[in-house]
């Protein structure tokens, strides 16, 4: 879901309209729509124009846009979105939690999802 929104701040941030933006890829405003709300994929080279035309890295629209190094391996990156980093630095302010997380990462979302009913 985070390419949806990211690809929503980008195209409002601009000032386009779902169907400007639709017509400048030669899509449907459904589908603009259906890649902002995350129920419909654009096609590589249509997210390769949506990129460009948004004035976007590929990176920030899927979520990559911070660099991380794993602490156990000398050599190994990956990216994580500012919005990942945010949540992380507020788990950690509840550092019972955090450790509950660390412990088990999928049992610590079952239950949050059965909590909030998702």
């Amino acid at each position: 879901m985070l390419i949806g929104q990211r690809i929503k701040e980008a195209r409002l941030k601009k000032g386009y309209t779902q169907s400007d933006l639709g017509n400048l890829l030669n899509v449907s405003k459904v589908s603009i729509c259906g890649y902002e709300r995350g129920t419909r994929t654009p096609t590589l080279d249509i997210f390769n124009k949506l990129t460009e035309i948004l004035d976007i890295t590929p990176d920030y629209a899927l979520g990559n846009d911070v660099g991380v190094v794993y602490e156990d391996e000398e050599k190994y990156t990956t990216k994580l979105s500012k919005d990942d980093i945010r949540i992380i630095n507020e788990l950690k302010k509840s550092p019972k939690l955090y450790n509950k997380f660390c412990e088990d990462p999928k049992r610590i979302i079952d239950v949050i999802n059965r909590k909030i009913n998702l």
